[in-house]
C-alpha cells in the first residue's frame, strides 16, 4: 500500500472527511486530495503530525512509498546546508560592503576633494574584498554542489 493509499484509508478509519483532516493539519483541502491521489507529497513536519493523528509511525507512513521516502531524504538533505550556505554568502556581502565603503571614500577623495583615510592598511583594503567575496562565492558553490552530489 502507498502513502496515498495509506493517508485515505487512515482518514477513512478515523471518520473525517478530507476538509476536517486540514482543518486539523493547517492545509487545503485541495493538498489533502493531491496526498491521497498521488499528485504531491506531503513535508515532513505533516508527515509528523499525519502520524501523531492517526496513531501510526512514522515509518509506517513513509516505508509504504518509494517516493516518498526520497523526497523526506532530500528534503533533509536540504536542511543540512543552509546553514553553511548563509555563512557563505554573509563572507560573499562582507567583501561587497568592504569593496563599496573603498569606492565611496574613492570617490568623496577625488570629487569632493575630502581627505578620508582607510584604515587597516592598503592590503585590506585593496585584496580584503576581493579574498572575501571569491571565497563566499566558492564557498557558496561548493555548498550547493554538495548538495546536488547527496
Amino acid at each position: 500500500m502507498n502513502f496515498a493509499e495509506k493517508l485515505k484509508k487512515e482518514r477513512k478509519d478515523k471518520g473525517w472527511s478530507q476538509e476536517e483532516l486540514a482543518e486539523k493539519l493547517f492545509v487545503s483541502r485541495q493538498s489533502i486530495s493531491k496526498w491521497e491521489n498521488g499528485q504531491n507529497f506531503p513535508s515532513i513536519e505533516i508527515i509528523i503530525k499525519l502520524s501523531d493523528l492517526f496513531g501510526v509511525t512514522i515509518d509506517e507512513l513513509l516505508r509504504s512509498d518509494e517516493e516518498l521516502k526520497e523526497k523526506v531524504i532530500n528534503d533533509s538533505r536540504q536542511l543540512a546546508y543552509p546553514k553553511w550556505k548563509e555563512f557563505f554568502d554573509i563572507v560573499f556581502l562582507i567583501g561587497v560592503v568592504l569593496l563599496v565603503i573603498k569606492l565611496v571614500v574613492i570617490f568623496l577623495n577625488k570629487v569632493a576633494g575630502w581627505d578620508l583615510t582607510l584604515y587597516g592598511g592598503s592590503f585590506l583594503w585593496n585584496f580584503g574584498p576581493l579574498i572575501l567575496m571569491v571565497g563566499g562565492g566558492i564557498g557558496s558553490g561548493m555548498v550547493k554542489e554538495k548538495y546536488k552530489e547527496d
